[in-house]
Parts: C-alpha cells; structure tokens; sequence
C-alpha cells in the first residue's frame, strides 16, 4: 500500500508542480517511460518504482491500471469541461476508481465475474464526486468546472455562479443537491463489496468511504454552503469512524466470503493471464 501511494503521489506531484501545461505534460510522459522501464526490469530513475514493481509482481496488478492512473492526472493539466455525466464519471474513473481497482489487487478480493470490480468502480465515482461538490467553488476560480454542462443547463446555471465567494442561489442549491444525492447512490455499492474483500482489507475500506460518506453528509448538513469555504470532517469524528471501521460497524457485514486464500490465488491468476 505504501508503494502504491508513493506511485500516486509522486505522479500526482508532477502535475501540481510550477510550470506550463507542455511542460507537465512532458513531464508525465517521462514518467510513465520509467514506469515502463522499470516494469521490464530497467534500474528505476526514481527508487520508488523499485517497490512499486515488487508490488505489481507479487500482487498481480494489471499494468493498464498503473498507465490509468497517468491518463487521470494528465486531464487536469489543462481544465476541460464534460457535456455529459458519461464523460465525468470516464473523468473519475480515471482519478479514483483505479486507484481501488489496485487496492483490491494487494487486500485480496473474490470476483464473482466482475462484480466486485464493477462495485470498486462505483465506490470510486462516490469519493470523486464528493470531493467535487467540496472543491467546486474554489475548482472554478481555478477554470475547473467538473460539473457536466448538461447538468448546468438543466437546472438553468451559468458556469460564472460557481466562482461566486457566497451562499448558492435556489438553481445552484438544486443543482448540487442533485449531485449528491447522486453521489449518495454510488455509495451504495460498498455495502455489497466489503464481504467480497479480504478481511484485512475491509477495515480500510470501510473507514475510505466512511470519511468521505461523512463530508458528503457534513456538506448537505451545511445547506450546500462551499462556495465560500472548504467543509471538512473533523478529527473526533475520524478517529470515531475508524474506531467502526475496524469493529465492522460502518458497513453491513453481509454473507460471509469463504477461502480468500483460494480465491485471491484464481484473481492474481487471471490478472497474470490478461
């Protein structure tokens, strides 16, 4: 997990660093040329992609999703806009359900067909999405408008709206209690894929999407009011969700999941295959 997040890190770094939009983005292709040179057993220019290649290996994790993770931090170097919800949740998939994608490689996870990859899938457009509604007032003063333009115009709002420093009007506060209640509907997947992950990996799964879970109900708690200020889920109340999270309390425990032993072996088998 460690080696994985210096991954994510470090890649998301390269595009927050100063410089042009051509500049990052030569960046970023050098990067994922390393990345590819130390797959294939090249000495790493950065020694990070030392354990990171030990961890594809003995975890299986599809190379595709490690390249993914590159495409999604390579959007937001230059701010784009989405028409449809379609081309924002291709956005998040990219920026998060990926990085679960991996997570569920290293803890261990049962399929069933494709199932509980479809269901980290959601739990991705979940988080993405709350961090969205937190970050919008200040995305857009950056020229970051995540919102989908079919969304915008549905409930009559101008993009200018978004980068007013004040309390949404009536068509922007239907417009995001639109968007969470949305969000809402994704976290519903991981009532369902916490019995499909191994046991060790459910406690962090449980306390990811609580805390996220928790700033989507604290922005709705707050009547929507981000435009002028960056909600949060305070510290008590993390440490409370984790203590949950590690008793199993968050989340429905759902059916029992049997040999994960047995079944982490058949996923890391059809990843090496694919």
């Amino acid at each position: 997990m460690c080696a994985l997040y210096a991954f994510l890190r470090h890649t998301d770094d390269l595009a927050d660093e100063r410089g042009s939009a051509e500049e990052k983005g030569l960046a970023l292709r050098g990067w994922r040329l390393d990345l590819e040179a130390a797959l294939t057993g090249e000495k790493p220019a950065w020694p990070g992609l030392r354990a990171l290649t030990d961890t594809v290996t003995r975890h299986a994790i599809p190379v595709k999703l490690l390249h993914e993770v590159v495409d999604g931090v390579s959007m937001d170097i230059q701010p784009s806009r989405f028409v449809t919800f379609a081309d924002l949740a291709d956005y998040c998939y990219h920026v998060a359900s990926v990085v679960g994608l991996c997570c569920l490689r290293i803890w261990g996870y049962r399929s069933e067909g494709g199932k509980a990859e479809k269901l980290a899938e959601d739990c991705g457009l979940a988080l993405q999405l709350t961090n969205i509604l937190r970050d919008i007032g200040a995305d857009a003063r950056d020229g970051r408008i995540y919102l989908p333009e079919d969304d915008l115009a549905r409930f009559g709002v101008e993009p200018a709206e978004l980068t007013c420093a004040q309390r949404p009007n009536d068509r922007l506060h239907s417009l995001l209690a639109f968007e969470a209640e949305r969000a809402y509907g994704y976290y519903g997947a991981v009532r369902e894929l916490v019995p499909l992950v191994a046991p060790i990996g459910r406690p962090v799964l449980r306390y990811i999407v609580g805390v996220y879970r928790s700033l989507l109900d604290e922005i709705v708690r707050r009547d929507y009011d981000v435009l002028s200020r960056r909600i949060s889920v305070p510290p008590w109340r993390k440490v409370a969700i984790g203590l949950l999270a590690v008793s199993g309390q968050i989340v429905a425990r759902g059916r029992p999941v049997p040999d994960f032993a047995q079944s982490r072996a058949a996923n890391d088998s059809a990843a090496s295959r694919s």
